[in-house]
């Protein structure tokens, strides 16, 4: 996958808050969070429901990875 939710978990890490407290926050299920620490893909609706707590933009919680061409 070629996004990665390490600007997120950073993030976390500066606030001090763990996973289960954001999902917690955010009443997302725990798959989801399981999802986004495998780099699998979330909704939409889960990127803005994290960009408007923490009131930042997408490249903050997001980055892209391109993919290595043989």
């Amino acid at each position: 996958m070629p996004f990665s939710f390490n600007p997120l978990w950073k993030l976390l890490i500066d606030k001090g808050m763990t996973k289960e407290k954001l999902r917690i926050a955010l009443q997302f299920s725990p798959s989801t969070i399981a999802k986004m620490s495998k780099g699998e893909n979330v909704s939409m609706d889960v990127l803005n429901k994290i960009c408007e707590y923490f009131n930042v933009p997408l490249s903050d919680i997001v980055e892209y990875i391109p993919e290595k061409k043989e």
